[in-house]
């Protein structure tokens, strides 16, 4: 399994930020532009994603009227959400869909991150990927990208946070049921505006700030993304 992932995934990232590293002079740089070519890749999964959440979210009127229909039938209540789910095509996770398939590569852009950025990790270069003299770690000259930083990292949670509300603003309040299913969506709304951000400033705190520049560039792209999507 970890010869797979590191051929599939950590080999083909590093190469790729070695060779735009080699014609850029600049690692930041060329994280942003790894970053949106991963964010081109996984477009299609994120449009279906924010569609998805976008109208759950429309959908939550009649949501409310079987959570209150049935707020004393905890069983048959969270059978009626299943139908009705199933019947309107709209899976309740699926926001989270993106974020998984986001993980495996935020593994390995730590890898390279960590490991990456050394003279050892050159011989997992291809042979069409000449190995630099050096690697200058600085962004800008200002930001060491194998090193935490806080600024960074702190921009990270804010935008996730921005990313979150703005999908959720437009959302009505659902009630608290007491079945599991009653407040499913409410919990996780909750969770991914308020906690996920908080999360997310306080990993990049401890991670080289090279992961904290791709996740401020994945969410400025997403949140585009969803700009144009909701505008539609």
């Amino acid at each position: 399994m970890y010869q797979l992932y590191h051929l599939l995934l950590f080999q083909p990232l590093l190469n790729l930020l070695i060779f735009l590293y080699n014609h850029i002079g600049d690692i930041g740089i060329a994280i942003i532009i790894v970053t949106i070519l991963i964010r081109l890749i996984l477009l299609q999964p994120s449009l279906k994603a924010i569609k998805a959440q976008k109208a759950l979210q429309e959908l939550q009127p009649k949501i409310k009227k079987i959570q209150e229909k049935y707020k004393n039938d905890r069983e048959r209540q969270s059978k009626e959400l299943m139908k009705f789910y199933q019947e309107n095509k709209v899976n309740p996770f699926s926001s989270c869909l993106p974020m998984l398939i986001q993980l495996p590569v935020l593994f390995a852009l730590y890898s390279v991150f960590r490991v990456g950025l050394t003279e050892q990790s050159m011989q997992y270069l291809y042979s069409f990927v000449p190995a630099p003299e050096h690697i200058n770690t600085m962004f800008l000259s200002l930001i060491n990208m194998a090193q935490p930083n806080a600024i960074l990292a702190v921009l990270a949670g804010v935008l996730q946070f921005l990313q979150t509300k703005m999908m959720t603003k437009k959302a009505p309040k659902v009630i608290s049921g007491k079945g599991p299913m009653a407040d499913m969506s409410g919990i996780l709304g909750k969770q991914m505006t308020y906690l996920m951000p908080v999360m997310t400033a306080f990993i990049a705190l401890g991670l080289p700030s090279g992961l904290a520049l791709y996740w401020i560039t994945t969410t400025l792209f997403a949140i585009v993304q969803q700009y144009v999507i909701i505008r539609r």
